[in-house]
């Protein structure tokens, strides 16, 4: 039997629920709820052995062409994510800030769409907790050693603040972007897209499994902490090559490592990714491969 999730209440009409009340899913509903198009639901591809991130990959411009970040709202989520409303449409830092004043921790998240690839935004109090004790419930950026499958160190997260040929990756604004297709198997991770003790609304320091505000991939439940920044290093699945990378860290589940941090800047108050080319920093790209 598939294993199931409880999700946040309120699904689409038409799906066999009523309305507000809690019903369960698994991947083979996942797949048929799970992304929008721009031209309507996508049609359910194979799973195969890259998931069904697939789906997102090669999108038409109107699903988030060049630089621009923009909403992806989950189908049957319309009424339950915060930016229900707010499909396709451009982010902006306004918007999570005003999300984060609702939330216990002061963190706020969205699946997001960039250049037809998913990725995933997370608001991170940093300012104001940062020169703070560590504190349950205060959560911050942490900056840790990430290490290989063997237990080998690969590096330190805080180069990205210490080096400048890393400087694009420095922490800003209060928020990290994540190339959000899980290393296990190129799923894509979620922010609270199913309700669970990883996935609720509170916060440990150390980089711990325990505590909430995870992403969570719901389809064999590898989780990452977006406050912890590290250096690891993954594999192209189809070349071999190897690559080094600062992404947030792996805390749980099957995948090997965690989910790399993507380069952006706020302009106007929108979120957009950095030109990889124009800022001299296209070796960043090996991870934009690494399921294919």
């Amino acid at each position: 039997m598939a294993r199931q999730f409880r999700l946040r209440p309120s699904p689409t009409e038409g799906d066999g629920a009523e309305p507000g009340e809690n019903y369960n899913l698994d991947r083979r509903r996942f797949m048929r709820y799970s992304f929008n198009s721009a031209a309507g639901v996508i049609t359910m591809a194979s799973f195969g052995s890259i998931g069904f991130a697939s789906l997102l990959m090669g999108a038409t411009d109107s699903a988030g062409a060049g630089n621009s970040i923009l909403y992806w709202v989950p189908k049957g989520q319309e009424d339950t994510v915060w930016f229900g409303a707010d499909h396709l449409g451009a982010m902006t830092k306004s918007a999570f800030e005003a999300q984060a004043a609702k939330s216990d921790t002061g963190m706020a998240g969205a699946q997001g769409v960039w250049g037809g690839l998913p990725v995933n935004v997370v608001y991170v109090p940093h300012e104001e907790n940062k020169d703070s004790p560590p504190t349950e419930g205060k959560p911050r950026f942490q900056f840790m050693d990430g290490a290989d499958q063997t237990g080998a160190v690969i590096g330190f997260g805080g180069e990205i603040e210490e080096m400048a040929q890393w400087s694009s990756l420095k922490i800003h604004d209060n928020i990290i972007i994540i190339f959000s297709r899980c290393p296990h198997l190129c799923c894509i991770p979620g922010w609270q897209l199913v309700a669970n003790d990883f996935t609720a609304d509170n916060w440990l320091p150390g980089g711990l499994d325990s505590g909430g505000n995870k992403l969570f991939c719901i389809c064999h439940s590898s989780r990452y902490d977006p406050t912890v920044i590290e250096k690891n290093t993954n594999r192209n699945r189809r070349s071999g090559t190897v690559f080094d990378y600062f992404g947030v860290k792996r805390t749980g589940g099957p995948a090997p490592v965690g989910m790399p941090l993507v380069p952006f800047t706020v302009k106007n108050d929108v979120l957009e990714v950095i030109d990889f080319e124009a800022e001299g920093i296209v070796e960043m790209m090996d991870w934009y491969t690494f399921c294919n």
